[in-house]
């Protein structure tokens, strides 16, 4: 039987991932502008998926060991990093500088897919040293990121101006309440 602890991890890191999977959105509804073919939103989308395993990964592994040296502090540290990084999201929501600097080919889309899992190390980094069960995290993490950068790759050319800045501004609200709840809990 499945703990009601166990149920709030998963629906708490299923939001996270959600929250940070709205960078890899926003970056999809900007290459939705790109002619791509399917086969192209489906490289990029797994490229860009696997990225977000790695960095929180990178990121848990870390944590954990700053958090066994650093024992409570450490949690205000990952609520302290949350915060600030759901901060630079919204703050960044407001610029207009929406464009892609690269094409998502070879270089171009490593460079995308390390752009948008960037914050997903910090997110990583504050997840371990809080304990948090590092293969759900990074299987969530990878999983829906790469689900909503297809999507945005998909509607990209419709809709980019109208939902590209508000995405990125709901996972900056999303990062920046579970932020709080680490300092407050």
């Amino acid at each position: 039987m499945i703990s009601t602890a166990l149920i709030g991890e998963l629906a708490t890191l299923s939001m996270m991932a959600l929250a940070l999977g709205m960078d890899a959105f926003s970056v999809g509804l900007g290459m939705g502008m790109i002619p791509l073919r399917l086969r192209q939103i489906t490289k990029i989308g797994i490229v860009i998926g696997l990225f977000h395993m790695g960095m929180p990964l990178a990121g848990l592994l870390i944590g954990k060991i700053i958090s066994v040296h650093f024992g409570s502090i450490a949690s205000m540290i990952g609520g302290g990093l949350l915060l600030i990084l759901g901060i630079q999201m919204c703050l960044s929501s407001f610029t207009s500088s929406d464009k892609p600097f690269v094409k998502p080919f070879g270089i171009g889309l490593l460079l995308f897919s390390l752009s948008v899992s960037l914050d997903s190390f910090s997110v990583g980094l504050s997840l371990g040293i809080y304990g948090a069960r590092v293969i759900v995290t990074i299987v969530l993490f990878g999983l829906i990121s790469m689900m909503l950068t297809w999507a945005g790759l998909i509607i990209g050319k419709k809709f980019q101006n109208v939902i590209g800045s508000y995405s990125e501004l709901f996972g900056g609200c999303i990062l920046f309440g579970f932020g709080l709840k680490l300092l407050v809990i």
